[in-house]
Order: C-alpha cells, then sequence, then structure tokens
C-alpha cells in the first residue's frame, strides 16, 4: 500500500508497543489501514508463532486483535474530529477491554487478515468489534474497548 498506516502517526515515544510499535525490531509490527468504514492489516505468522504444529498460537491472536483495535480507536478519534493523524496534539488509546472468541484453529503458513469496526464512540472511549480470517474464513472474533490516553500522559511521554 503506498499510504500510511495509522501505526506511523504514532510520536516515537510510544511506537514500541510488542504487537503495533514500529520502532520495536523484535515485535509484530502490525499496520493497520482504513477500508470504507472498516479497518484492515496483515499478518504473516511465522513457524515460531506455532501453539501446535500447523496453527498459530492463541495469544499472538489475541495481540492482533488488541493492536488493532486500539489503531482503529485512534483513527476513528482522528476521523471524528475531522483532523488528519499527523496533527497535533497526539491522540492515543489503551486498551481497558479484551475479548476474544477463538472460533476455528487459525493454520500456520498463510496470511492473515485483520478487519475492524467502530460500535460506538462515546467520549474518551471507543469499542471495536474485529475479526481474524485466514483462506477467507474467520478464525477469530474479538472486542475491544479502548480509552484514550489522557493528555498529562502524553504530555510527559512524548
Amino acid at each position: 500500500m503506498d499510504q500510511r498506516a495509522f501505526q506511523d502517526y504514532y510520536p516515537d515515544a510510544l511506537s514500541h508497543c510488542y504487537g503495533c510499535g514500529r520502532l520495536n525490531e523484535r515485535g509484530l509490527q502490525i499496520r493497520s489501514y482504513w477500508d470504507g468504514e472498516e479497518t484492515v492489516a496483515h499478518f504473516h505468522p511465522e513457524p515460531y508463532h506455532m501453539a501446535v504444529p500447523g496453527y498459530v498460537y492463541g495469544g499472538l491472536l489475541a495481540s492482533l486483535i488488541d493492536c488493532h483495535g486500539t489503531g482503529t480507536a485512534a483513527a476513528a478519534a482522528y476521523r471524528a474530529e475531522r483532523r488528519a493523524m499527523d496533527t497535533q496534539p497526539p491522540i492515543r488509546f489503551m486498551t481497558a477491554s479484551l475479548h476474544v472468541d477463538y472460533r476455528r484453529p487459525t493454520p500456520l503458513g498463510v496470511a492473515l487478515e485483520i478487519r475492524g469496526k467502530v460500535k460506538e464512540i462515546r467520549g474518551r472511549k471507543v469499542v471495536v468489534s474485529a475479526t481474524i480470517s485466514a483462506n477467507g474464513k474467520v478464525c477469530v472474533r474479538g472486542e475491544v474497548v479502548a480509552v484514550q490516553v489522557p493528555e498529562r500522559w502524553m504530555q510527559t511521554l512524548v
């Protein structure tokens, strides 16, 4: 894709997350984008992301839902304020709640597609539903309740 991912806009001080931090060289470094009213990210699990032979570790799948959800929350907040993601002050979210349902085993060796939908924006809270699909079949469903990082925290971190 030629557009910047949501995570590309995170300030350097907030770009070290294991799941979505672009500055964490050993992290997953997921990259999320708008696709109409949904968001999308793709991830290619490696053999070391294994739970049992041939299948992806559930904790990794939860991390993908989590980080795609908070990225979606940030992008949705910028959209709601009708401003670009590179404007100040930065908007960042943290996970308040994460719910994950494993619907079927998720195979290794294929690209995973993570999709998110904003269910609710209320004040500093955004609720995002998400799915992870492999070979066109939904393997995981989840929901992230994300809360905006308080501005006073942002001032000390950025």
